[in-house]
């Protein structure tokens, strides 16, 4: 059995119990549960409607979570009659479901615990692996976010916006424990798409397939960081790339730009250099430049400042740093790159190891300690 294919079925069996009476908070359970019995029992006896297993058997869990916890008459009255077995419900709600996850009234943390929970069918367990919390923690935090939109009428507009910003945040974890939420992000996306066929959604997917073709290539065996200029190229996957700038030149071609299609392409144009010296970083610029005006951003500046390093020059790279709010994540250790290639090293060293001091990422601080070091044994080498 394919336990992706089965967790694709989640947010359609939960949008059928809501729309059927169900609370979001107890719907969202149920299904739970029965994904939980679906993988133990499909593998030696699968369904020939499986979603309608899945409905049958969360709405039977969801009758009897509510028989249990509730007394009112009222609340009895409306669900006690379940429906006549028949066809299941053409509509499909996981649209919706998306935006209920990604409702503004939740943080982005919970936001984000929600929908791997509710429409990625993740268990909590995983999601706290995953976030490398307890799984107490994570309960309690997908338990708030349940109750924070229990009242949010299931039908109400979305914002896609929204539900785009919350799958970046889940693609930009990356992997840990044993879900990989790269990959979930993309699959997650992919639905998104599909369903909405907007440009920016469409953008957003090409730029996660994109960054994701160089994964093999981002770290040693040993877990550090390489970065894009000494990657082995030969380990990006050419088929995610080529699939990722089809998906962008369909988007782009609408003429309706957005930050994600802007990210993008220029992800598409690091991917599209065959060496690091055949970079384009003169259109890499311009695609910065149309980022900052649709974004309006510090650390699109910052990081439009090296590329400007590189297509200009070291000096117009640091003059367009000087525009740049200093108190921006990797704002020194940008400095510290531009610095080294300015040939100033002692102060590039000094930068690097503050910058290390206060990365929050354990294989980036590594990396920022690593140039530190490399660049005080070139200065006692040289007796500076």
């Amino acid at each position: 059995m394919n336990e992706t294919l089965l967790r694709d079925l989640i947010p359609a069996v939960t949008g059928v119990l809501v729309r059927r009476g169900g609370d979001f908070a107890t719907a969202e359970d149920a299904v739970q549960e029965a994904l939980i019995r679906a993988l133990a029992t499909w593998p030696t006896d699968p369904p020939a409607d499986p979603t309608g297993w899945l409905i049958t058997v969360a709405w039977r869990k969801f009758l009897d979570a509510t028989r249990a916890e509730s007394a009112r008459h009222a609340r009895e009255a409306r669900v006690e009659a379940e429906p006549p077995p028949g066809p299941t419900e053409d509509r499909d709600d996981t649209l919706r479901l998306y935006f209920l996850c990604a409702h503004p009234s939740l943080t982005p943390a919970s936001a984000v615990a929600l929908t791997l929970r509710a429409v990625g069918g993740l268990t909590t367990r995983q999601i706290a692996q995953a976030y490398l919390v307890p799984e107490a923690t994570m309960a309690q935090r997908i338990s708030r976010a349940k109750r924070t939109v229990s009242d949010v009428r299931f039908d109400e507009p979305g914002d896609l916006a929204t539900v785009l910003r919350v799958l970046y945040l889940v693609f930009n974890e990356g992997y840990s424990g044993e879900v990989d939420l790269a990959d979930e992000a993309i699959r997650l996306t992919r639905q998104v798409t599909s369903m909405t066929d907007d440009e920016e959604a469409s953008g957003l997917l090409a730029l996660m397939l994109l960054h994701h073709a160089r994964r093999a290539a981002r770290t040693t065996p040993d877990g550090a960081l390489v970065p894009l200029a000494k990657q082995d190229r030969s380990r990006w996957d050419t088929l995610l790339i080529a699939e990722g700038v089809a998906i962008l030149q369909q988007a782009l071609a609408r003429d309706r730009l957005g930050e994600y299609q802007a990210q993008a392409a220029i992800a598409a144009l690091h991917a599209d250099a065959r060496t690091a010296d055949e970079t384009d970083w003169v259109q890499i610029v311009e695609w910065y430049d149309e980022l900052d005006r649709l974004t309006d951003n510090s650390v699109v500046r910052l990081n439009r400042a090296v590329a400007v390093g590189e297509a200009d020059g070291v000096q117009a790279g640091l003059a367009a740093l000087a525009h740049v709010d200093p108190t921006v994540p990797r704002y020194t250790a940008v400095e510290a790159y531009l610095r080294e290639r300015a040939g100033d090293l002692p102060l590039a060293a000094r930068l690097y190891r503050d910058a290390a001091r206060v990365a929050t990422n354990l294989a980036e601080r590594d990396h920022l300690t690593r140039q530190a070091a490399r660049l005080n044994d070139v200065l006692r080498s040289s007796g500076g």
